[in-house]
């Protein structure tokens, strides 16, 4: 049987803690000790192994990048929860854009279909002057 595979959803836990560990540059004992802080969650095998994806090792660098600079690790939690709001608060943005233009393209087209019922000019009236408009009887 043949075929082609992708690569793997960023999602994916497909990385074992050492090849995790050498492909962000850090300890495994530092990878276990983000995940005993809470910064970190990878997944588990069924016999109880660490399984990491892309987006752990995205997450680990960041963490890596966040401490070397000197912040916290409460400091690093805060960060990385305001990030997945920014995120989620990106993503709905973008939904609500979408469903406005879907709207606004439905109005536009709903007002090119209507044919105006009555196309007696605009008329502007200036103060201290009236305004006659004579009808036909329908």
């Amino acid at each position: 049987m043949s075929g082609s595979f992708g690569a793997p959803s960023p999602d994916a836990a497909v990385y074992v803690i050492s090849v995790a560990a050498e492909l962000t540059g850090l300890h495994p004992q530092t990878l276990r000790a983000y995940e005993r802080m809470g910064l970190i969650q990878p997944g588990r095998t069924g016999g109880g192994g660490r399984r990491y994806s892309h987006r752990d090792l995205e997450r680990l660098r960041e963490i890596a990048d966040l401490t070397s600079a000197g912040v916290g690790v409460e400091g690093v939690r805060r960060i990385m929860e305001l990030e997945l709001q920014v995120d989620a608060l990106r993503a709905r943005n973008e939904e609500l854009m979408a469903e406005l233009e879907a709207v606004r393209r439905g109005l536009a087209a709903r007002a090119a279909a209507v044919q105006p019922a009555n196309k007696l000019p605009v008329l502007h009236q200036g103060p201290g002057q009236s305004v006659v408009v004579w009808r036909r009887p329908r």
